[in-house]
């Protein structure tokens, strides 16, 4: 098992641990670990194929958020089943053999839930949920279930090869504004020394519960709703051929910031 680890270090208070595919596949399920496959670093270089199926991920984890292969939607994982929003907004649940380049999962168990009594604006929803989450906790991951206006969501074309990369196709991305929805914000919260693993900052994706609205979050309203989180201290990611840790941190955190928009930091 241990030739499966090639790397192993902490950030902070977060436990990284970097897999080869046959240590994913036989990484157990781990209340409060969060499951990464691939790096936003990789996905940025144009990394949009992937060597990991849905199914893989969710025997991992039934919470989460991603894309899935050849940047081929906004991914959402809610209990686990996964969906992915294409760039006309469209919503289609997708089959476990499809494979990602980047998803991270968790199986979800809520340490902390509070009803919210709104209208709260993005930045007052990411204070509330600082002040909520637990405060040892490197990364968490959220769920909020409720009504919510003045939301601007996200998704990318299909890509196909030669890949361009990531700020070359967000360049052309497709935004939608919705004036309400009732349905679930998903996502997590990683700490700024994992730029370039992860999206530092707040990333979170919506579903609606109709089923007929999703995407990347820009910017959302709360009206009222139901938080859960779940503090994850060790973070699991595998590593598809190729593709290296690299220094979590070191990537640019302003072209992130200008990849992912607005007051949600893709996938």
């Amino acid at each position: 098992m241990a030739r499966d680890i090639i790397d192993d270090r902490f950030i902070g208070a977060l436990h990284v641990r970097a897999l080869t595919r046959a240590g994913f596949d036989h990484d157990p399920v781990a209340e409060h670990t969060a499951i990464q496959a691939g790096t936003l670093e990789a996905l940025m270089a144009g990394g949009y194929e992937g060597d990991t199926t849905l199914d893989e991920v969710m025997r991992l984890g039934n919470l989460g958020i991603g894309t899935i292969q050849q940047l081929d939607g906004e991914l959402v994982i809610l209990d686990g089943t996964a969906w992915s929003v294409g760039s006309d907004g469209n919503v289609r649940e997708v089959h476990g053999s499809t494979l990602t380049p980047f998803a991270v999962v968790t199986n979800f168990v809520a340490d902390v839930t509070r009803t919210i009594q709104g209208p709260l604006s993005f930045e007052k929803l990411t204070q509330i949920l600082d002040g909520a989450a637990p405060p040892d906790a490197p990364v968490i991951a959220i769920r909020i279930d409720g009504e919510f206006a003045d939301l601007r969501l996200r998704s990318v074309e299909k890509q196909e090869p030669p890949y361009k990369p990531l700020r070359e196709v967000v360049a052309h991305q497709t935004e939608w504004s919705i004036a309400s929805a009732t349905g679930t914000l998903v996502g997590f919260r990683f700490p700024d020394a994992t730029a370039g693993l992860e999206v530092p900052g707040y990333h979170l994706h919506f579903l609606s519960d109709d089923r007929n609205v999703g995407g990347h979050v820009m910017a959302a309203t709360l009206v009222e709703g139901q938080l859960a989180i779940d503090p994850c201290h060790e973070l699991h990611v595998e590593l598809p051929d190729g593709v290296s840790l690299g220094t979590p941190g070191s990537a640019d955190r302003a072209e992130i910031a200008r990849l992912e928009g607005g007051g949600a930091s893709a996938g």
